[in-house]
């Protein structure tokens, strides 16, 4: 009996594979057309370009006079090759997931502090700042980098852009890529709850009114620089974060109620000042907002429903205040596995927490995200 040759072997193996895909398309009302790999691997954006906070700096901090730094382990423990980059996590941070799935690459690179390829430029970076926010206040407290020089960096990068590629090619980039926006959380946080700076003078639904001053005026800046797309991320449960739970939660420290209302408020409020955005004659901007309120509390309350086991502690130290220079592996201990936590220190979630977050919001709105 004759052998079957290699190529026939790879002929029915790939039919195995191939078969069952395209039977999916068409089960599809019978009439959908067939997705190739090719096209579901095609970027979805021609580049990612991001503003905010710890949640999505990849490192900018990391040559700043401020302590708000993650530039020492165990910061970037489960990054390749164990580094340290300056994200706020064990690993990737969720610019970098969003980055992949738009398929424009795997990390978004910090505007400072780097060597940039051509291809980093081209494809996006991040200019965003631990620890700032939309209250003017809040990055002059920590000395770290304000949202309107985010975006005068952002101009410096447009320049970058040109000289590299071409006003026209430039323009065509900037028109394709997706702006990803992620602050705020510090502005509740620290700024309103932990210094007495704002408090005394505001309460809560008039410091929300002041937030979505910042939020306003950025956008509008944002949007008057070329963007076509927006991914504008909402507040999570600030008060079920542990460090919040920890001076503001009790004995039991429970999730904190004045600060997820806080929260809450402003969520609500700002989706009204994007829907009055969008439907305003000459912003030409689409943002779309992107709750994720929802599924944190979720991770922090029912944790066991995705396999973790710690959802009120942080994985560094004791894990109930630890943060950034706090967090250091020359003074504390960390957790053995680091994938049973949502949080991996006592404000920024693990990058598998990341992940279900980032799966979540794309499950949501991902069909809204493409520019």
């Amino acid at each position: 009996m004759r052998r079957p040759r290699l190529h026939e072997l790879f002929a029915v193996v790939l039919v195995a594979v191939v078969r069952p895909a395209v039977c999916r398309e068409q089960q599809n009302n019978g009439t959908a057309a067939v997705v190739t790999d090719e096209e579901r691997r095609s970027p979805k954006a021609t580049a990612v370009i991001v503003f905010g906070d710890s949640i999505v700096d990849p490192g900018n901090n990391n040559n700043l006079h401020t302590q708000i730094k993650a530039n020492h382990p165990p910061y970037g423990r489960d990054f390749d090759g164990h580094v340290a980059t300056g994200r706020f996590s064990n690993g990737l941070v969720p610019s970098d997931l969003v980055a992949q799935k738009l398929h424009v690459k795997k990390l978004v690179a910090p505007w400072l502090n780097v060597d940039h390829t051509s291809e980093d430029l081209l494809t996006g970076v991040s200019f965003a700042s631990g620890a700032t926010g939309y209250d003017p206040l809040t990055p002059k407290i920590v000395g770290v980098i304000t949202l309107e020089q985010q975006l005068e960096y952002f101009d410096e990068y447009r320049s970058k852009l040109v000289a590299i590629a071409g006003e026209e090619e430039a323009e065509r980039i900037i028109d394709g890529a997706f702006f990803f926006v992620c602050a705020g959380s510090d502005d509740v946080a620290n700024t309103y709850f932990t210094t007495p700076f704002r408090m005394l003078e505001y309460d809560i639904p008039s410091y929300v009114d002041l937030l979505l001053v910042g939020v306003d005026k950025f956008l509008r800046g944002v949007s008057t620089r070329g963007a076509k797309l927006v991914g504008f991320v909402g507040l999570p449960p600030i008060g079920c974060v542990p460090s919040q739970r920890t001076v503001g939660g009790g004995l039991h420290r429970r999730c904190e109620p004045k600060r997820n209302y806080a929260a809450q408020l402003y969520n609500s409020r700002v989706q009204e000042l994007i829907n009055g955005l969008d439907a305003e004659p000459g912003f030409n901007t689409r943002v779309v907002y992107l709750g994720i309120y929802d599924i944190i509390q979720e991770l922090a309350e029912d944790g066991g429903r995705w396999g973790f086991t710690e959802t009120t502690r942080g994985c560094c130290g004791t894990g109930l205040i630890e943060v950034t220079n706090l967090c250091d592996s020359r003074f504390m201990a960390v957790c053995e596995d680091v994938s049973k936590h949502v949080f991996f220190d006592s404000f920024h979630p693990t990058q598998r927490a990341y992940k279900i977050i980032v799966d979540n919001m794309w499950d949501t709105y991902g069909n809204l995200l493409q520019p």
